[in-house]
C-alpha cells in the first residue's frame, strides 16, 4: 500500500472518528485534509488554501440560494404551526401506529418531487417532531426516519427521479433518468422494505422499554394550542409543499415549452422555495407578528448547515488530487467479475471516500462507457448500480447531509446515526453490491 492511500484511509478513518464523537467538521475536516497532504508529500498550504478552500468555496456558491431558501420555508412551516398541523392530521388519518410512514412518505414524495434533500431535512423535521410526538415515539428515532425517506430510493433508484445522483450518469452513459426500469424497482423494494421493517422494529423496541418522547430544547415552537388554531388548518401545511413541487417540476416545463425559456435547474429551485415560502406566509396571515422571527432564525440556521457540508466537500477535494487517488480508482477497476460489480465497488469506495458519484465517475465513467461498447442494456445498467451505489458509504458519519440532519434535529451521533447507517448505508451498500453481482450474470 503507498503512503499517499494510507493518508486517504487515515484521513478519512479520522474524519469518521471525530465527526462521530461531536467534534465540529469546521475545524475537523481541514486537519484531517492535512493529514492526508502531509502522508502524499503534498504541500500543506497549497492543500488547505488551495484544493480545501476552492471546494469548499464552490459547493457554497452552489447550494447556498437552496440552503438559505429551504432553510426559511421549512422555520415558517414550522413556527406557524403549519407543519404541526399536518403531521397531526396525517397521524390522525394514519394512526399513531404509523409514524415512521407518515414521516417515510412525504420524505419520499417531496424528493421524487425534486427537492433537494437538504431541502427536506428543514422541512420534514417540524414536522416530524410533531408526529412523534403526538404517536409519544423517542425524538432520537425520527433522524432514521428522515433519512430513509429523503436519503434513500427517490435519491437514487426510482425511474425518473430529478435528483443529481440520477442525473450525474447521464452525463457519461449517454442514458436518461428513466434508466434501466426494471432494474430500478427490484432495487426501491430490496432498500425500501428491509429499511421500514427496521425503522418500525425499532419502534416496537423502544415501546417495550417504556420510552417516551422528549422535547428538543433548541425547539421552539408557539403555543399553537392557546391560538385555538382551525380544524382546516393542516391545509396550510400541504399548499405550500404542493406548490414547491409544481413550480420546481410543471413551471419550468411550461416556461420551455411555451416560451422556448430553459430554466437551469438552479434557478428553478430559488423560484419554487420563494413561491413556497410566500404562499406560507400569505395562509398565515393571521401570525403576522409570527413571519418575521420565523424568516430570521431560518436565515441564520442555513449558515451552520451549509458549513457542515462544505467542509466535508472540501476533505474530498484534497483526496482526488493526491496520488493515492488514482491507487483507488486502479483497484476499483481491477476488481473481479463483471462491469457492474466493479462499477458498484468503484463508486462506493470513491464516494464515501470524496464524498460524491461525479468524482467517482468522472475518474472512471469514460472508461466503464468504452467496455461496454455501446450496449445500451449495459449502459442503463451501469447508470443506474452508479446511482444506487453513490447513496451506500456516501452516508459515512461525516457525510453533509448526515451532518445537517443532526445539527437540524438536535441529536448526536451516539444517539440517532445507527439508525441512518443501517437504513441508508448498509443497506444500500449490500444492496448495491448484490444487484451488481446477480445483474452482471445476465450481461
Amino acid at each position: 500500500m503507498s503512503l499517499s492511500l494510507f493518508g486517504i484511509i487515515l484521513g478519512l478513518v479520522l474524519l469518521m472518528f471525530l465527526a462521530y464523537k461531536g467534534y465540529s467538521i469546521i475545524w475537523v475536516a481541514p486537519v484531517c485534509a492535512v493529514v492526508v497532504a502531509v502522508l502524499s508529500g503534498y504541500a500543506i498550504l497549497d492543500a488547505y488554501i488551495g484544493d480545501y478552500m476552492k471546494g469548499m468555496a464552490d459547493y457554497v456558491l452552489q447550494w447556498f440560494p437552496a440552503f438559505f431558501l429551504g432553510a426559511v420555508y421549512g422555520k415558517v412551516m414550522d413556527l406557524t404551526g403549519s407543519a404541526r398541523s399536518l403531521g397531526n392530521a396525517l397521524v390522525k388519518l394514519i394512526g399513531p401506529r404509523f409514524a415512521v410512514a407518515a414521516v417515510v412518505i412525504p420524505c419520499l414524495l417531496m424528493t421524487y418531487g425534486g427537492i433537494s434533500l437538504f431541502v427536506v431535512v428543514f422541512v420534514i423535521y417540524p414536522m416530524g417532531y410533531s408526529i412523534y410526538r403526538a404517536a409519544d415515539l423517542p425524538r432520537t428515532l425520527l433522524p432514521g426516519a428522515i433519512a430513509t425517506g429523503a436519503f434513500g430510493i427517490t435519491m437514487t433508484a426510482v425511474p425518473g427521479t430529478p435528483q443529481i445522483q440520477n442525473l450525474i450518469p447521464t452525463d457519461y452513459y449517454g442514458t436518461t433518468t428513466m434508466a434501466a426500469p426494471l432494474l430500478s424497482l427490484v432495487a426501491c423494494a430490496v432498500m425500501l422494505l428491509p429499511a421500514y421493517i427496521y425503522l418500525e422494529w425499532r419502534v416496537r423496541q423502544s415501546r417495550r422499554k417504556g420510552l417516551h418522547f422528549v422535547p428538543d430544547p433548541k425547539h421552539k415552537e408557539v403555543d399553537h394550542d392557546s391560538k385555538a388554531l382551525p380544524s382546516w388548518h393542516w391545509v396550510t401545511g400541504i399548499v405550500p409543499l404542493v406548490v414547491v413541487v409544481l413550480m420546481l417540476n410543471l413551471f419550468p416545463w411550461l416556461l420551455n415549452r411555451f416560451a422556448g425559456i430553459e430554466l437551469a435547474s438552479n434557478y428553478a429551485i430559488v423560484i419554487a422555495l420563494v413561491c413556497g415560502i410566500l404562499v406560507a406566509c400569505l395562509l398565515n396571515l393571521n401570525q403576522a407578528k409570527t413571519l418575521l422571527p420565523a424568516i430570521n432564525e431560518g436565515a441564520n440556521g442555513s449558515m451552520g448547515a451549509i458549513m457542515n457540508t462544505a467542509c466535508a466537500v472540501g476533505f474530498g477535494s484534497v483526496v482526488k488530487v493526491v496520488p493515492g487517488f488514482a491507487s483507488l480508482t486502479s483497484i476499483a477497476l481491477n476488481m473481479p467479475g463483471s462491469i457492474l460489480f466493479s462499477e458498484a465497488v468503484a463508486v462506493n469506495l470513491l464516494a464515501g471516500a470524496t464524498g460524491g458519484m461525479s468524482i467517482a465517475l468522472s475518474a472512471l465513467g469514460p472508461k466503464y462507457a468504452e467496455m461496454a461498447a455501446g450496449n445500451t442494456g449495459v449502459l442503463e445498467a451501469l447508470h443506474r448500480i452508479a446511482s444506487i451505489s453513490s447513496g451506500g458509504l456516501d452516508t459515512l458519519p461525516h457525510n453533509g447531509a448526515v451532518l445537517t440532519l443532526l445539527a437540524v434535529s438536535n441529536c448526536t451521533h451516539k444517539e440517532s446515526y445507527i439508525d441512518i447507517c443501517i437504513t441508508t448505508c448498509i443497506i444500500p451498500l449490500v444492496s448495491s453490491l448484490g444487484l451488481a453481482l446477480i445483474w452482471g450474470l445476465f450481461l
